[in-house]
């Protein structure tokens, strides 16, 4: 998937790159925690799930790290991934993005609420 995929960047990339702030994750891990960020809101098929972090990998906005030491017995074939520091950068932005978005609406009486 070419770069240009991503601007605007997708909520399900998004949101994997949310999920990847705090720890490397494996894609289970991601989709659990995708669903337990957005409160069940998002919940990300494995089509999805994994089209986007192909994504995120050929934009290098994520990685696999090297866990070749530190796999448990029965965790071998799992892969793991993690926020790069241009992914970290992009999800940053696209806060800001989202952030001024909602400014607009409460500027304009659309949005009241208590998240901005």
């Amino acid at each position: 998937m070419p770069k240009q995929k991503l601007n605007p960047l997708p909520s399900a990339a998004f949101q994997i790159l949310l999920s990847l702030a705090d720890e490397d994750l494996h894609g289970y891990g991601i989709m659990r925690q995708v669903a337990e960020q957005t409160s069940g809101r998002m919940r990300l098929g494995p089509g999805t799930l994994y089209s986007s972090i192909q994504a995120l990998l050929e934009a290098a906005f994520i990685e696999e790290p090297d866990r070749g030491e530190d796999e448990e017995p029965g965790q071998e074939r799992r892969r793991y991934y993690r926020l790069t520091s241009a992914g970290r950068k992009l999800a940053r932005a696209e806060a800001e993005r989202l952030a001024d978005f909602l400014r607009v609406a409460r500027a304009k009486k659309i949005f009241r609420g208590e998240y901005v």
